[in-house]
């Protein structure tokens, strides 16, 4: 069973921070794009990332060597984690970004739909099933046009993103019903990052990107923030997350990042803002506040 049954206010907080760093993540993407090839960038920050969480759980006197069971499932999950990005990467050769944002945040369904059978204890309610549409809409409500749009060979992409966000719940689902549960943060975030380090630059040579081909000093401060941010910090704090609280409910707050990636890029790059962003946060915001409502029967009992 997990320590708490429902998001806490820190946790609530937590998970709204984070989002705001995964949205900030889309405009770094954005601007590091600009020097270094996608799939070789993703590897460089796991890379990076690698040796900054290495360097905190030796600092912080983590056992990451202990024979605790972990390895075939940190093996599962570093594959999973390596496997979504690359099919990210490789998918927006096909379709565009405003299409696989719909399909990529399709996972908090996958999460929900693989908790039926493999997390009996946080079983869904028609609440949180309602809550978690609802905040669906608000990302079709936001990205929802590009879907009427000619597609061509846009489905083979869809498809990809598809896959990847089945990816991203499988390693969310691994994490809580492995061993990988019981150990610090930071070593489940070691076995994505270590493996994702060493299969995505074997990817990007095999798609034949350039790699680094225009530095500047932007690039490389892109690079950085999602290295020590995102790919570090901000990840610690999830895998943590996961360990304490229903992976559901957390999961229901992903559909606010690409919300928060779009207000990112109107507020750094200049971007158009139009009402449906606005809308689309309303509706985000409902449904995880209907999602994440406690039960009727854990409601306290006042006693006359």
């Amino acid at each position: 069973m997990p320590p708490r049954p429902h998001l806490d206010r820190f946790a609530m907080g937590l998970m709204v921070l984070l989002c705001t760093v995964w949205g900030l993540q889309q405009v770094a993407i954005k601007l590091a794009n600009a020097g270094i090839s996608p799939v070789w960038q993703a590897g460089l920050r796991s890379l990076g990332a690698t040796a900054l969480v290495w360097a905190w759980a030796s600092a912080r006197g983590v056992k990451l060597w202990s024979s605790d069971g972990t390895l075939a499932p940190g093996l599962v999950a570093g594959l999973l984690f390596a496997g979504e990005f690359a099919l990210i990467f490789w998918a927006l050769e096909f379709t565009t970004a405003s299409r696989g944002v719909i399909f990529l945040y399709t996972a908090p369904f996958f999460v929900a739909l693989g908790a039926v059978w493999l997390l009996p204890h946080e079983r869904m309610r028609r609440a949180q099933w309602a809550g978690m549409a609802l905040a669906f809409f608000g990302v079709l409500t936001l990205f929802g046009e590009s879907l009427l749009l000619g597609s061509g060979r846009a489905w083979i992409g869809d498809l990809m993103m598809l896959l990847a966000a089945s990816m991203w719940a499988a390693t969310t689902l691994t994490v809580k019903v492995t061993p990988l549960i019981r150990v610090p943060a930071e070593k489940t975030l070691l076995y994505q990052l270590g493996i994702s380090a060493l299969v995505l630059p074997l990817l990007s040579l095999a798609f034949g990107e350039p790699g680094v081909f225009a530095p500047t000093t932007v690039v490389w401060a892109s690079l950085a923030f999602q290295t020590v941010i995102v790919a570090a910090a901000s990840y610690v704090a999830w895998f943590w997350l996961i360990s304490q609280y229903p992976a559901t409910r957390l999961s229901s707050f992903s559909f606010l990042t690409p919300v928060m990636g779009v207000l990112a890029g109107g507020i750094l790059l200049g971007e158009a803002l139009t009402p449906a962003v606005f809308a689309a946060l309303a509706l985000v915001g409902a449904g995880i506040w209907i999602a994440n409502r406690p039960s009727p029967e854990a409601a306290p009992v006042r006693v006359r």
